[in-house]
């Protein structure tokens, strides 16, 4: 179950998602789709170009199934997915050697390999278009919750979303028989605009299945010998990570394992919490088959563990083409430290508005990176007051800022306008 701190997923106090198929074919776990585009799929070697680009715009491949633009953003009520979302999919940061988050991931991939060899498989190209039940009902995410709401999740018709974590492969892998497995991905959240927000991020997970020969000779239950393996692998990862590090653990609740732990480190003269685990709920494991097993899971974010590692201030780096960015980083040279190649200045903007009972932050923010894109740094509530009338304000104040090159004041003023459309239109408010 994948964690991070920036971004929720499924291990978090305060959000099951705090931070975070159908195919027949291979474990690309795709929805199979009716029609594709005629246009040809993205090749693999341009994944890994030095220069890495964007996907092609009409039709990429991912786990062995092509999907077309058309598949993704249908013309269906449900579905929420902007161009902004769909141009990510296919970048597959995770699979880049010299990209900050693959260095990551090998790196975790080092430390499983050389501590129980051959024993994990591994997961890092698992098509991100999964079902409803799979991305919820199959780690026990509860009817009602706010998580399942198209305010906090892309969905592309009612029954298939992009996975908002990589537990969405979970209960599949299990049913497929495999025991010990770590699965790596983008996945897919409406979230915030600041500088540890984006919508797409990268989580891996690791799940650990006990056979009954496992713990019976322990002489202690089930429930405590998968604890405590837990626990003594995770410790192994951080300091595999960090270094010899002080660490605590901190008891806390999941609806999908019990008990449910945080691992925190004491890092550069602070508390930081690392990642989310804790023993399966039985449940999971019954659905899979698997009875008479116990198990573990944990998850992590990759980009809030890279931002630590590396020294790098704002998520929005992480998909930079610039060379600046780029040739800072080189196949297995973990923490390396980012040298700062931008100072220019952020640009400030503010927008009021009468809200509606319908508004949500996250509906604004869709809006400002449907237009700004990564040049929105930042959307921050500034002030708020409801009148006589019970008409409730928001000002937001936007800062608009290039990671590579400084913004004139005729393209901030035009992206201003544009929001400002937009956010009437869109979001039925009346603007101030």
């Amino acid at each position: 179950m994948a964690i991070s701190h920036a971004h929720a997923t499924l291990f978090s106090r305060t959000s099951l998602f705090l931070s975070r198929n159908s195919c027949r074919s291979s474990l690309a776990f795709c929805i199979p789709f009716s029609t594709f585009a005629a246009s040809s799929s993205l090749p693999s070697d341009k994944l890994h170009r030095n220069k890495w680009r964007s996907p092609v715009a009409s039709v990429l491949e991912l786990g062995g199934v092509k999907i077309g633009r058309e598949d993704v953003m249908r013309d269906d009520p449900t579905n929420n997915v902007p161009d902004t979302i769909f141009s990510k999919l296919g970048m597959q940061l995770h699979r880049r050697d010299q990209h900050p988050i693959g260095i990551l991931k090998n790196a975790i991939y080092e430390y499983f390999d050389t501590s129980y060899p051959n024993k994990f498989d591994k997961f890092d190209d698992l098509c991100p278009i999964v079902t409803v039940k799979q991305n919820f009902d199959d780690v026990l995410v509860p009817a009602d919750h706010v998580s399942r709401s198209y305010n906090d999740t892309y969905y592309i018709d009612a029954q298939s979303v992009l996975r908002c974590h990589t537990s969405a492969h979970q209960a599949e892998l299990l049913r497929r028989g495999h025991t010990h497995f770590l699965v790596t991905g983008d996945v897919y959240r409406r979230d915030s605009i600041d500088s540890t927000h984006y919508p797409v991020f990268h989580q891996m997970e690791g799940v650990r299945v006990f056979s009954p020969d496992d713990w019976e000779a322990s002489g202690v239950d089930a429930t405590s010998y998968a604890a405590e393996d837990l626990k003594k692998c995770l410790e192994g990862l951080a300091n595999h990570l960090f270094g010899a590090v002080e660490m605590r653990w901190i008891d806390t609740y999941f609806p999908f394992t019990n008990p449910s732990f945080e691992l925190e480190i004491y890092f550069q003269e602070k508390w930081l919490e690392v990642l989310g685990c804790g023993v399966t709920e039985q449940e999971i494991l019954k659905r899979s088959g698997k009875t008479n097993n116990v198990a573990w899971a944990f998850g992590l974010g990759l980009e809030r563990l890279a931002m630590v590692l590396f020294d790098i201030p704002d998520i929005r780096l992480f998909w930079s083409n610039d060379e600046r960015f780029t040739s800072q980083f080189s196949k297995g040279q973990l923490g390396i430290k980012f040298k700062p190649f931008s100072k220019y200045p952020p640009c400030y903007k503010d927008i009021s508005f009468w809200i509606n009972e319908s508004f949500t932050e996250n509906n604004l923010c869709e809006v400002v990176r449907g237009i700004a894109g990564d040049l929105a740094e930042e959307v921050l509530l500034i002030d708020n007051f409801t009148n006589k009338k019970g008409m409730t304000s928001h000002c937001y104040r936007i800062a608009y800022r290039s990671m590579e090159r400084s913004l004139t004041d005729d393209e901030i003023n035009e992206l201003q306008w544009n929001v400002r459309e937009q956010v009437q239109s869109k979001l039925n408010v009346v603007l101030r």
